[in-house]
């Protein structure tokens, strides 16, 4: 997917077994971010930034949504003991991740393998991609800011 693109109605099931619609969201701005797994460094640092920073964001008419492969009991562990006030899909077909473009080739110590190439997609209220954030943008830590930072 790129910019002007439509997102997909369906995203999937939240870290409670519900199905979370892009309608859900409507009349804000959604922040889709899709991360590797729940409670690894990098993925916690952004999680935290996303929590940190979500009254600034709220108040610029964000929503925050995290995305990953993890299962719901995995995401629910992971929101507990980080306090994360936010949504998390267990997309554990990573469908709506390979439908975002969030899905492809990693390589670690040398070895080739697929997984969730970290990726922040800004939904507008009416449901168009209005920007991308690639892995190579993404700052874990700082990533709250990135987005308030947009403009």
């Amino acid at each position: 997917m790129t910019t002007g693109d439509k997102a997909p109605e369906i995203l999937g099931k939240d870290q409670n077994g519900n199905e979370v619609r892009l309608s859900d969201f409507a009349g804000k701005k959604l922040v889709l971010y899709f991360y590797p797994k729940d409670n690894t460094s990098g993925c916690t640092a952004e999680a935290c930034s996303l929590r940190d920073n979500l009254p600034a964001l709220a108040g610029k008419g964000y929503a925050v949504v995290g995305v990953s492969p993890d299962s719901e009991a995995s995401h629910q562990r992971f929101i507990e003991k980080h306090g994360l006030p936010f949504t998390l899909i267990a997309d554990t077909d990573h469908s709506l991740a390979e439908k975002m473009g969030a899905w492809g080739e990693k390589s670690m110590y040398g070895r080739k393998y697929m997984g969730i190439l970290r990726t922040t997609f800004i939904i507008d209220p009416d449901g168009n991609i209005e920007h991308i954030f690639g892995p190579k943008q993404i700052k874990t830590k700082e990533h709250g800011n990135q987005i308030l930072n947009l403009g």
